[in-house]
């Protein structure tokens, strides 16, 4: 069956700091259903420059935010035409989520670095970015955006959980989509591992060697957040004000703080994918950690699957990229159910460069 064809680019750059994520895909909606296949991946971890410049843009001036937002831009520019290579023409548009810096959606804030006409301009592809703007302006959270892929091209498994900086859930509830951040993993996990002197916990092997505190523990879940019903979302103001702060006041090896952080991690997940559970698609980081998917395993009752590395490690990305075609469509791509927001909006800025049009041909779809 012939359908339009669209080939996108998304970009992704998550609050662990792990590195640049790029993905190249392609999607067709059949009959009202829609089909994905990722093309080509990359991750380009971030150099040392470029984490702490990621890492301390909330503590710029006005001005010097301004610059790191553009030069971030056309570095993600650059990096981007450097991945497509002779592909760029066959390509419809980049869509890119940039790093968040800030997100207080309560103060109706939230700003993700990365310029899209700079982007734009470098590449000479349409750019769409900004998907989280419009959806704060109106009221939500501006998060998660993940579960409108989740329910179109992910609509087959009851829950999806992501493992990333933060986790978050989506599911269908009651005839519409429910998600919403759970609590801090990789970005908590990699900051005290890296005051033992790891850029991570590889496998979960320094949590595992250490003991609970129950003290630490007891305190973490009895945090004002996860008593909060959803809609709500977690950013790094939260983590600084009230999650650090508990965990650094305990006097307790690295080791003892990892593995409480484990406990209360598991523990927190379990509390939100309650209920008769059938199929539970498991994404993000964190899935490669061992010890954590062990203590996930042994301590809930889920049907835990794990999909292919591409879409453990990129979908992500993939989803962005796909939030991108339904902002070209005008089709909602942020659901009131999940972010709290007025009503279902479509968010997204487009950058388009003069004579670079869309590809509109009709082509078959193979998936």
């Amino acid at each position: 069956m012939l359908s339009r064809l669209y080939r996108v680019l998304g970009i992704m750059s998550g609050t662990s700091l792990d590195g640049l994520d790029l993905t190249l895909c392609s999607f067709s909606n059949d009959s009202g259903k829609w089909n994905y296949k990722i093309e080509k991946t990359l991750t380009l971890p971030y150099d040392n420059d470029w984490k702490k410049n990621l890492a301390e843009a909330g503590r710029l001036n006005a001005f010097e935010f301004i610059a790191l937002h553009k030069e971030y831009g056309r570095y993600t520019g650059r990096k981007a035409i450097e991945f497509l290579g002779n592909e760029k023409n066959t390509v419809d548009f980049i869509a890119s989520h940039g790093h968040t810096v800030f997100h207080e959606p309560e103060k109706q804030i939230t700003f993700q670095i990365g310029d899209g006409a700079s982007i734009a301009a470098m590449t000479g592809l349409t750019t769409i970015s900004d998907f989280r703007n419009l959806d704060v302006a109106m009221g939500g959270q501006g998060a998660p955006l993940v579960p409108v892929g989740d329910e179109l091209l992910f609509g087959d498994y009851d829950y999806c959980l992501n493992l990333g900086g933060f986790s978050n859930i989506s599911y269908h509830s009651e005839n519409k989509r429910i998600a919403f951040d759970i609590c801090p993993v990789n970005i908590v996990l990699n900051r005290f591992a890296q005051h033992a002197g790891l850029d991570f916990d590889k496998d979960g092997n320094l949590g595992r060697q250490g003991k609970v505190n129950h003290d630490l523990l007891n305190e973490l879940n009895s945090l004002e957040y996860y008593r909060v019903k959803p809609p709500k979302s977690l950013g790094r103001e939260w983590l600084e004000i009230h999650f650090l702060p508990v965990v650094e006041k305990y006097p307790v090896s690295e080791a003892d703080i990892i593995r409480t952080l484990y406990e209360h991690i598991v523990f927190q997940i379990s509390k939100s994918a309650a209920g008769n559970l059938k199929k539970i698609l498991v994404t993000g980081g964190g899935v490669y950690n061992l010890f954590l998917m062990e203590l996930l395993q042994k301590q809930t009752t889920f049907n835990i699957i794990i999909p292919d590395r591409q879409v453990v490690e990129y979908k992500e990305a993939l989803i962005f990229a796909f939030l991108g075609v339904l902002r070209f469509m005008k089709k909602p791509n942020c659901l009131s159910s999940v972010t709290g927001a007025s009503m279902d909006n479509c968010g997204g800025s487009i950058f388009e460069v003069p004579g670079k049009h869309l590809v509109v041909n009709l082509h078959k779809a193979e998936f």
